[in-house]
Parts: structure tokens; C-alpha cells; sequence
């Protein structure tokens, strides 16, 4: 028996539900524009476009930070969603403050450097909304964040998140809905944090079929029996579910101690916009 498949969504909805919560969030806080690390790659081209919608065009910036080793593909792809969207760019080479922190440290591991990497790529972005009185725009999608699979305080940090409660299924989705250049939505994932680097064969499954399963596991609460009875294969089902409970600390502030009656993050819950 084959696994289900992805059940639908209406993209029209989808669409518009996010261009209001980018809006309402970014002007809510007395701000205008955000800023995006703009890579070629399907999440961040789906975000581009719908700030674009929210904001205006003029008021996104899309910044690509290749570094050395960057397929130049996903420079011209990221080129291709800017001249898409109408937003507007800027590029910062991240090779030299990269090659220099691990100049001391010549056989780090290529997982030491994509890190690294990806956290140089945050500084970047948010000492950019900084001069430019903007918020950092986030491109995690909902698989990602779920399998833990982003860097924490690198890729999966951001002011707030539009695309962040979308599986990668369904990000593809809403790419095609909003016209988004074919060549960004049918090139493999990438994270090109390395030559010849993709997100199936290192997760070492496909989107599609993980995103089913994490359908029924996370939003429909399926226990792993029922799982099975479906057609997914119990070794499928162990593995995700490891990697969804083992990746918990990234989807949450840091653990804070109590000592006192109202502790952040534990009594102390109100949204940022508490006292408004």
C-alpha cells in the first residue's frame, strides 16, 4: 500500500493571508522595509515575492552573499527573482571573513564551514536592517524547521517568518501560483553551502514523500501505528520522528533557569506588541 499523498491547499488564500502578516507585522513595529538573503533558491524567492506584494517592491532588499565556492547559478537565479519581483539587490561576498576565522583551522569539516557560513550570511542581513531601519525577512520553511534542518542563529533566524508554517511541498505550490521563474522551482534544494551540495541527499529522502509524512505525524497527531497502517515504512517513521524531537531546542529560546514568579518564555508569554 502506497503512502498518502500531500493533501491540497488553495494557494489564492494562502497568498493573501501572508501579504497581510507581513504588512501588519512589519508596520505594526513603525517600520517600512525588510531585508532577505536572497539565494536563487525556491524558499527565498517565495518570500521575496510576497513582501514585494506587502510592501512594495522598492522597500525589499534582496542580498546575495556568495561565497567562493557559490554555483553561479544561484546568482543568476537570484538575479532572475529580483528582475521578477522588482525588488532590489545588493551583493556581499562572504569568502574573505569565512577563509580568515578558519585560516587557524585548515581541516575543519565542510558541516564547521556551512555553519559558519550561514551564520556570517545573518550578521550580514541584520546589520543591513540596521542601516536600513528594516526587519530581517526569514526563508525556513515548515519541513526544515521541523527536521532541525537550518543552522540556529544562522539561516533559521529572523524577525518574523511568512513562509514558516508552509511544508516544501507547499512552497513549491505557491511559487507556481505566483509566477515565480520555472528554473528557481524545479532546480534541486540547495543550501550551496558546498560544491555539489543538495537537501534530499543529505536529508537522504525527498521532500514530497517526507512531507506527507509529517502531515499526518504533526498536524493530524497520527500515532506511528496508524503511520504504518497508512504505508509509510516504520524505519521512515522512526528516523523523522527522531528528527523532530531531537531538534526541539532549535524551534525554542534558549533554556532559562527559573528563580523568580513570572520567567520569560515560561510565565511570561505576551506577544512583543503587549502594552500597545
Amino acid at each position: 500500500m502506497s503512502a498518502p499523498a500531500f493533501p491540497r491547499t488553495n494557494y489564492a488564500v494562502v497568498e493573501r493571508v501572508l501579504i497581510d502578516f507581513i504588512r501588519r507585522e512589519v508596520t505594526k513595529v513603525g517600520l517600512e522595509r525588510v531585508v532577505l538573503g536572497l539565494s536563487g533558491g525556491v524558499d527565498s524567492s517565495v518570500s521575496a515575492g510576497l513582501a514585494a506584494c506587502a510592501l512594495g517592491p522598492s522597500n525589499v532588499l534582496g542580498i546575495m552573499m556568495p561565497y567562493k565556492t557559490s554555483s553561479a547559478e544561484s546568482l543568476s537565479d537570484a538575479l532572475a527573482v529580483a528582475e521578477a519581483t522588482g525588488i532590489e539587490t545588493a551583493t556581499v561576498e562572504i569568502s574573505a571573513q569565512v577563509d580568515a576565522y578558519f585560516a587557524s583551522d585548515p581541516k575543519a569539516s565542510s558541516l564547521r564551514r556551512g555553519n559558519k557560513m550561514a551564520r556570517e550570511r545573518m550578521t550580514v542581513l541584520y546589520d543591513q536592517s540596521a542601516a536600513r531601519s528594516a526587519l530581517v525577512l526569514g526563508t525556513s520553511n515548515k519541513t526544515e524547521l521541523l527536521l532541525g534542518y537550518g543552522t540556529l542563529h544562522g539561516d533559521m533566524a529572523s524577525a518574523l517568518n511568512p513562509i514558516g508554517d508552509l511544508y516544501k511541498t507547499q512552497v513549491w505550490g505557491l511559487a507556481e501560483h505566483l509566477g515565480l521563474p520555472d528554473a528557481v522551482i524545479s532546480k534541486a534544494p540547495s543550501a550551496d553551502l558546498w560544491e555539489g551540495q543538495t537537501d534530499e541527499q543529505e536529508l537522504g529522502f525527498g521532500y514530497r514523500e517526507v512531507d506527507s509524512l509529517l502531515h499526518w505525524m504533526i498536524d493530524e497527531r497520527a500515532t506511528d501505528e496508524s503511520l504504518s497502517d497508512m504505508g509509510f515504512e516504520a524505519d521512515f517513521i522512526a528516523r523523522v520522528r527522531s528528527l523532530v524531537q531531537g531538534s526541539q531546542f532549535k524551534r525554542r529560546l534558549p533554556v532559562i533557569a527559573k528563580v523568580s514568579t513570572r520567567t520569560i518564555d515560561a510565565d511570561f508569554r505576551y506577544s512583543r506588541d503587549w502594552g500597545r
